[in-house]
C-alpha cells in the first residue's frame, strides 16, 4: 500500500496541532495501566510483538505505553514512522521500513531491530489535532485487511476518548475518579483479552475476515465504548 506524504515531516499548522497535544498534559508522563492494556490487547488481536501509543512531540515521539520491547521512552521524530503517519488524512497507515517507503524519515533504528511492518491509526483531539498514533509493529512483512483496519482505527478512537478522559479528571483535580475509571476500562478490555486468547487457541490464530470472529469482538469494543461515553456525558 503506497502512501503520498507530504514534502516535509512539520507541517505548516504544527504550532497549534502541538498546543494542543501539551494542552493534555500527557507528554513525557510516567506510565499508565488502561495505556499499557490497550497496547497489550492490540498486540494480541493483530498476532504482533509490538504495540504502541505514540505521542508526537516538537523533536522526540513519546512512547505513552508500549508492549514487545522495553527501556525505549520514544524516538526521535525524524526516526519515528508515527512522526510521518500523523501528517497523512488516511484512516490507517500501512508501511514497510525500507528506505524508499517513506523518504520522512530515517528506518535506520528500526532495521536494526529487524522490523519490516508497520500499520498506525492517529489518535485525534477534540480540535481534529493529530495528537500520535496507535501502531502494531511486526518483524515479518504481511497483508493487512479492511477488516483489520477498520478495528484499529475504532480501537484508536477508544484511545482518543480516554486520552479526553484523562485530561478531564485530571484538570478538576479528579484522581481518584480517573483511577476508578482506570479500573473500570481495564476491566472491560480484560474480557476482550480473554475472548482473543480463546480464539487465537480455537483457531490458530485470529481471522479477522470472518463475520463470526469479529462480532463478539465488536460486541466488546462497544461495551469499552459505553465506559467511555457514560464518563464522558
Amino acid at each position: 500500500m503506497t502512501t503520498n506524504f507530504p514534502a516535509s515531516l512539520i507541517p505548516a499548522h504544527d504550532a497549534a496541532r502541538l498546543r494542543t497535544l501539551h494542552q493534555y498534559q500527557i507528554v513525557n508522563t510516567t506510565p499508565e495501566q488502561i495505556f499499557d492494556d490497550y497496547v497489550a490487547w492490540a498486540a494480541q488481536l493483530f498476532s504482533v510483538p509490538i504495540a504502541l501509543i505514540s505521542l508526537v512531540d516538537a523533536e522526540f515521539v513519546w512512547f505513552k505505553a508500549l508492549t514487545g520491547a522495553t527501556g525505549i521512552p520514544g524516538l526521535l521524530r525524524n526516526e519515528s514512522m508515527c512522526s510521518a503517519a500523523i501528517l497523512s488524512a488516511d484512516k490507517v497507515i500501512i508501511s514497510d521500513y525500507k528506505p524508499e517507503s517513506c523518504e520522512l524519515i530515517k528506518p535506520d533504528v528500526a532495521q536494526a531491530i529487524g522490523l519490516n511492518f508497520y500499520a498506525g491509526a492517529a489518535l485525534v483531539a477534540e480540535d481534529n489535532s493529530r495528537m500520535g498514533m496507535l501502531a502494531i509493529i511486526g518483524k515479518e512483512a504481511r497483508d493487512f485487511s479492511a477488516a483489520e483496519a477498520e478495528l484499529l482505527t475504532r480501537l484508536a478512537g477508544l484511545v482518543s476518548q480516554t486520552i479526553e478522559l484523562r485530561y478531564r479528571y485530571l484538570a478538576a483535580g479528579q484522581l481518584a475518579e480517573w483511577e476508578d475509571a482506570q479500573h473500570e476500562l481495564s476491566k472491560a478490555l480484560d474480557d476482550n483479552a480473554a475472548l482473543a486468547r480463546y480464539l487465537a487457541t480455537r483457531s490458530q490464530g485470529i481471522d479477522l475476515g470472518d463475520a463470526e470472529v469479529v462480532r463478539p469482538i465488536t460486541q466488546r469494543l462497544e461495551s469499552v465504548a459505553r465506559v467511555l461515553a457514560r464518563r464522558l456525558g
